[in-house]
């Protein structure tokens, strides 16, 4: 009787209960000035998303599987565009893996100027890392081509595979082609020919919104800015600017104006990245971290009969073991925080890593512990 056993365990890392155990008012956030530039955005001035369909050729076979048949298909056709013809069916794809591609096409951009693009995979392959972008057109909502990309892909993540096992780093499915898309078309705003420029405040704030009006007509020498509300502004063109519009924009946007300051938390859960804000305020809490580890352990145990020569068969068995492991999750009070530093500094003392803080950030926010807007990319 011969046994074969395996061990596989899963880590379940998490938050098993986030309790508030009082919420108590801040102090404001210091006022800060800053140029309008920054806290505003000019309305009709806006970027747009771009998007194409491609494929990454030159993957270590990492590439999708035989199933794909999308990708077997472009393949085809890229090769009969190239002058090939080929059956799809006699095709290994191993090496390709089909692709969505994404840009974001800025205001004013200019045809010959390049984008940074986003590569993620469409079919089953299980890594871009040392791929090539094949020319992919990138088309704006009016299914017209904006842009051209191309070019090889970056991958933050890795993968590493045996015969029995693989282990995958971050998110290798996903990379970036920095500068990899040519403009091809430019979209033409009419700002220059208005008689009026609207802002809008990129974090709404009837103070800021106040002050901003009062230093762009102090700036101006005249009544010409109006708050609409807490977040739009519109600022008359003046008489001496009707034919030099860009040079009123650069003059408004270097005003310098109060800002409240931003309090955010930007989280990439593909990389485990969490960026917090300086105005980022914690108020104090509760917080019960620890981990659920699960254990299955598969034995396969090898009957063989004990009369061989009487016709038995020989047989395998499936033993299957399942044990539960709770990790210790004591309750930690976190104090009222007054920066960045001692938040992360609360946080490190619950021994927390990456991914598990943006459950915490997550819980608090939902909770009502934390001041911060939470942006998940």
């Amino acid at each position: 009787m011969n046994d074969m056993r395996q061990t596989r365990r899963y880590s379940l890392t998490g938050i098993l209960g986030v309790l508030i155990l009082g919420v108590l008012l801040l102090a404001g956030n210091p006022v800060q000035a800053d140029s309008f530039k920054h806290v505003s955005d000019l309305v009709g001035a806006r970027p747009n998303q771009l998007v194409g369909y491609g494929i990454v050729v030159g993957l270590n076979g990492t590439g999708d599987g035989a199933k794909a048949e999308f990708t077997l298909q472009s393949v085809a056709a890229m090769l009969r565009r190239l002058g090939v013809r080929v059956d799809p069916t006699t095709i290994k794809i191993k090496n390709v893996a089909a692709v969505i591609v994404t840009a974001e096409l800025p205001p004013f951009a200019a045809p010959g100027q390049k984008l940074d693009i986003t590569v993620s995979s469409l079919g089953d392959s299980k890594s871009l890392r040392g791929g090539t972008l094949i020319q992919t057109p990138l088309r704006g909502a009016d299914r017209q081509v904006y842009a051209v990309a191309q070019g090889p892909v970056s991958v933050g993540g890795a993968t590493a595979s045996g015969s029995g096992a693989s282990k995958t780093a971050n998110h290798p499915t996903v990379g970036r082609v920095p500068g990899g898309a040519l403009i091809e078309r430019e979209i033409r705003t009419s700002i220059a020919r208005e008689d009026s420029l609207r802002f809008a405040l990129k974090s709404p704030s009837f103070f800021v919104a106040a002050d901003a009006v009062a230093k762009i007509n102090e700036t101006l020498g005249g009544n010409y800015a109006k708050a609409h509300d807490a977040g739009n502004i519109t600022v008359r063109v003046p008489p001496k600017y009707k034919k030099n519009t860009v040079e009123l924009i650069a003059l408004v946007g270097n005003v310098n104006v109060a800002n409240e300051g931003l309090a955010k938390i930007v989280i990439n859960e593909r990389t485990g990245t969490v960026v917090a804000g300086s105005e980022v305020r914690l108020r104090p809490a509760a917080i019960a971290h620890g981990g659920l580890t699960v254990e299955i352990t598969e034995e396969t145990e090898v009957v063989q009969p004990k009369a061989p020569l009487a016709g038995g068969e020989t047989v395998e068995v499936e033993n299957t073991d399942v044990e539960l492991e709770f990790a210790p999750g004591d309750l930690h009070y976190i104090p009222e925080t007054t920066s960045v530093g001692d938040l992360v500094n609360a946080l490190n003392t619950l021994g927390v890593k990456p991914s598990d803080m943006i459950v915490i950030f997550q819980s608090l926010k939902t909770a009502g512990a934390i001041n911060a807007e939470i942006e998940v990319q």
